[in-house]
């Protein structure tokens, strides 16, 4: 029996046909590697395999049986950010966690998540000691509860680096109100603890209204990843060659297309723009909003709206060089529950920035009070279509925002600032 078969398989997203008559089988204990350009359709492959896309033609079968979603004997690794660059993985460990560490469905991502938090407590336990101080992220969610509880028995000190809030956007993104059982004792662990850092004052505002103490709270940005410095705006022409964008007003979106972010109003744009030859949307990277942002274009038929796959981090200059504008996005009733941190990234290549979304929220004054570019609600995508007419049209607009957006990034953020924040909130008197 074929671990896979493959029988004149099509698969297609929306309109747009990505492989077509596709014939293969791959026999127990073969080793395989599937190798492509980007945007070959080895994702889309891969995802079929899954049963996550199904075939418009053909069939596939794995392991005798049609694939199906959540299959128990597929071991899967799906693409994810890129990993500290000084971790080390044993052969036996990465096919581990292929095997056990990303189960297809829900019940699977509870027993991972349950297994890691009790690993990572179960280490708190016996490493941490009297004066030690204890970081506990909020991805995994939910996991300073028990790093609070660990901490406090060891007698160490315990600071939440609250990044995304959970379980928040659980209930307001995936609907899952059960998870705000959570808040009550979520909001103890902030209190109890000896410090909160937060990304912005929206956020800062989220946690004092849980009754953290002012002084216990720091806001501490983000920044951008090492290496980024100001770009020319010549310089992604090489990029810009091979993707087909020569002579082009590229409005790019790069970064995860997760589901905080509001991704659809930017189509709307597109589709007012789709008579201009001369404008091309580019969303660069992936998440759980890429198959469906994709098949939208495909079936209004905009072919000026471009996707590609997330780039290598030695390339992140490059790829955001090669926006004219960026885009930014967020989902109304999230802008105290994260900070799209790619505004960094934009701002220390150099590059104005268009924000949609909640226009009183704090990266909109930040974008509008500095000069980066312009802010908008989701329903005014008239307005955003407008305002990338004038920014092609107008270098000397484009090259004054971008140089704003250097400005603010050298001036008000960075890597410095935030070790500086940090030490002070760690040296604190408890």
């Amino acid at each position: 029996m074929n671990a896979i078969e493959f029988r004149d398989v099509r698969l297609t997203l929306g309109k747009r046909v990505i492989l077509d008559r596709v014939s293969l089988e791959i026999g127990a204990r073969e080793f395989v590697g599937v190798l492509g350009a980007n945007g070959a359709g080895k994702t889309t492959l891969m995802r079929a395999v899954l049963g996550l896309v199904a075939p418009s033609a053909g069939s596939i079968r794995v392991l005798g049986q049609p694939a199906v979603r959540g299959n128990p004997a597929i071991g899967y690794m799906p693409q994810i950010r890129s990993a500290s660059a000084n971790m080390r993985l044993s052969g036996w460990e990465f096919v581990a966690a292929a095997r056990r560490g990303h189960r297809l469905g829900l019940p699977g991502k509870a027993v991972d998540f349950l297994t890691f938090y009790v690993r990572v407590l179960g280490t708190l336990l016996f490493t941490a000691q009297r004066g030690d101080a204890v970081v506990a992220l909020t991805d995994p969610p939910l996991l300073g509860i028990g790093a609070w509880l660990a901490a406090r028995f060891c007698g160490a000190r315990i600071f939440h680096w609250v990044q995304d809030v959970y379980p928040e956007i659980a209930a307001h993104i995936g609907g899952h109100a059960w998870l705000q059982l959570f808040t009550p004792l979520r909001n103890l662990s902030w209190r109890r603890s000896d410090g909160c850092v937060v990304l912005g004052s929206d956020m800062a505002a989220l946690v004092a209204g849980t009754g953290v103490a002012p002084d216990k709270i720091t806001v501490s940005p983000n920044w951008a990843p090492a290496g980024l410095d100001v770009q020319p705006f010549d310089a992604a022409n090489g990029l810009r060659k091979a993707w087909g964008l020569e002579g082009k007003f590229v409005v790019a979106y790069s970064g995860n297309l997760g589901r905080v972010h509001d991704l659809e109003p930017i189509l709307e744009a597109a589709t007012q723009l789709r008579g201009d030859p001369d404008i091309a949307f580019v969303f660069i990277g992936s998440g759980a909003q890429h198959a469906h942002i994709q098949s939208i274009a495909s079936q209004r038929g905009l072919t000026h709206v471009h996707f590609r796959p997330a780039q290598p981090r030695a390339h992140l200059a490059r790829t955001l060089a090669l926006g004219d504008l960026h885009l930014v996005t967020l989902l109304p009733g999230c802008e105290a529950l994260v900070f799209p941190s790619k505004l960094y990234g934009i701002a220390a290549v150099g590059r104005p920035v268009a924000f949609v979304g909640p226009p009183d929220c704090e990266i909109a004054r930040l974008i509008e009070s500095h000069g980066l570019g312009r802010a908008f609600d989701r329903n005014a995508m008239d307005a955003l279509a407008s305002y990338i007419c004038e920014l092609r049209a107008a270098p000397e607009l484009r090259q004054r925002q971008g140089a704003a957006a250097a400005r603010f990034y050298r001036d008000e953020t960075g890597l410095s600032r935030a070790v500086s924040a940090w030490e002070k909130r760690l040296t604190s008197p408890a």
